[in-house]
């Protein structure tokens, strides 16, 4: 097998027309297509749904289920809301401070950016609940690298400790050296 992209990534929504514009409005992403069923195709149960399907950049797609027949949205209440998130690349800091200042002019809240030494954040809510993530790289020759060579070994250590492996302390304390 050989997995050639995301097709697409789908979450719930309160209202699919709400949420289209939301995404166009704030994120000024192209509302694609959408489907609409009054039996899911692959149970055949009778429940009516709004699929909707957004432009998420560089052939990604982000795509949400209005499903007017079952209970309200609710969150796993035992996972931070911090946890579960969509990201998103900007192409620079610069975009980021921007789309920042465009998002806080709509009213939304935003933390950061936030450091995190091989890219800078912002984060806010969507009207349905679903925390957001905007992401510039920052990462400096190597890191990357750096990073993929020591995550075999963090995740074995992490599997018997679950405590921060410090293979990557240089993410927090600044004393990355490029090996090249």
């Amino acid at each position: 097998m050989n997995i050639q992209r995301i097709h697409h990534v789908a979450y719930r929504c309160n209202d699919a027309k709400e949420t289209v514009e939301w995404y166009q409005k704030v994120l000024n992403m192209k509302f694609q297509l959408a489907i609409a069923e009054n039996e899911v195709p692959s149970t055949k149960a009778p429940d009516p749904y709004m699929h909707v399907f957004l432009d998420a950049g560089n052939g990604n797609v982000l795509a949400f289920f209005e499903i007017p027949n079952s209970p309200p949205m609710g969150r796993d209440q035992n996972t931070p809301a911090w946890v579960q998130h969509i990201a998103f690349e900007v192409a620079s800091l610069e975009e980021l401070v921007e789309a920042k200042e465009h998002i806080q002019s709509l009213g939304i809240d935003v933390i950061g950016p936030v450091e995190h030494t091989i890219f800078q954040s912002i984060y806010f809510f969507d009207p349905n609940g679903h925390r957001l993530e905007l992401a510039a790289n920052t990462a400096k020759p190597g890191m990357l690298d750096e990073l993929e060579r020591v995550a075999p070994a963090m995740i074995e250590e992490w599997s018997v400790t679950k405590k921060a492996p410090q293979h990557a302390a240089w993410l927090h304390d600044g004393s990355f050296e490029s090996k090249s």
